[in-house]
């Protein structure tokens, strides 16, 4: 047989060979645009002891309910978390504080939780406390790749201790460093399967800033719309900032501090 003709059948039939193993395998692959997940415990399957958590939230207005049960389920250890406050003795972060799951909290406000009191003068639990407004300068800055900026605010107090002070302009400012996590825990109002976000009133307050400043960013929505349903320009976090999202199963929305008048 000519050399040629054998040469060009045996690529022939190699390429008929290719083609139908091709044909025999799965040709759908993930959509890496597809953010959606099935659940809070799927969502944290990469977490681990020793991690640093952002956790969005004022109050127990806009806090990620469904993920911090699932690290408490989880039992997750040794954790740092930032978060604006410590939530109450048996809602929020407080249900990680009542495992002894926390090492250190990163906050600016906690005087709803007396667990969080008790373990903090035991001393069970590392506090580093922030005026409100540098805490939510430092995320920011953490998000966009700024090492450090200065502010006035906590000068001559115990918030500038052991930090660098510089003048300007005839008045002292404290040095401040950004601050970034290895995870996110977000809550959001609405998200699509990209990721996009729209948060509702003042349950936005901190998590905009967190999605933009951790490693792994996890949206939990109340409701998941398909894609085109979110108006563009209504859009808080944009998708390209979130790294996994799910619709939460239930939302209890607890006051934490109820107050009515007298009839």
């Amino acid at each position: 047989m000519n050399v040629v003709l054998a040469f060009s059948l045996l690529r022939l039939k190699t390429y008929h060979r290719d083609k139908g193993e091709r044909a025999a395998r799965p040709t759908r692959r993930a959509n890496p645009m597809d953010k959606r997940i099935a659940s809070a415990d799927a969502a944290i399957a990469k977490l681990r002891d020793g991690a640093t958590i952002l956790m969005g939230g004022f109050g127990l207005c806009g806090i990620p309910e469904n993920l911090i049960a699932a690290v408490r389920l989880k039992g997750t250890t040794n954790l740092t978390i930032v978060s604006n406050n410590a939530g109450v003795d048996d809602f929020g972060i407080g249900l990680l504080l009542q495992q002894r799951q926390v090492k250190k909290m990163v906050s600016t406000y906690v005087g709803e939780n007396k667990l969080f009191e008790q373990l903090v003068l035991s001393g069970e639990l590392e506090v580093e406390l922030n005026p409100q407004g540098t805490l939510s300068e430092r995320l920011r800055a953490g998000g966009a790749g700024i090492p450090a900026f200065y502010t006035p605010t906590g000068y001559g107090t115990m918030v500038a201790e052991g930090k660098e002070t510089r003048e300007f302009d005839g008045r002292m400012y404290v040095m401040e460093r950004g601050l970034r996590g290895d995870f996110a825990f977000i809550k959001a109002w609405k998200g699509d399967r990209w990721g996009n976000l729209i948060y509702r009133k003042t349950a936005r307050n901190f998590n905009p800033m967190m999605a933009t400043a951790a490693d792994y960013v996890i949206a939990e929505v109340e409701e998941l719309v398909d894609i085109g349903r979110l108006p563009p320009d209504q859009i808080h976090t944009p998708g390209i900032f979130v790294d996994a999202v799910f619709e939460g199963p239930k939302y209890e929305k607890r006051i934490e501090r109820r107050t009515t008048r007298k009839s």
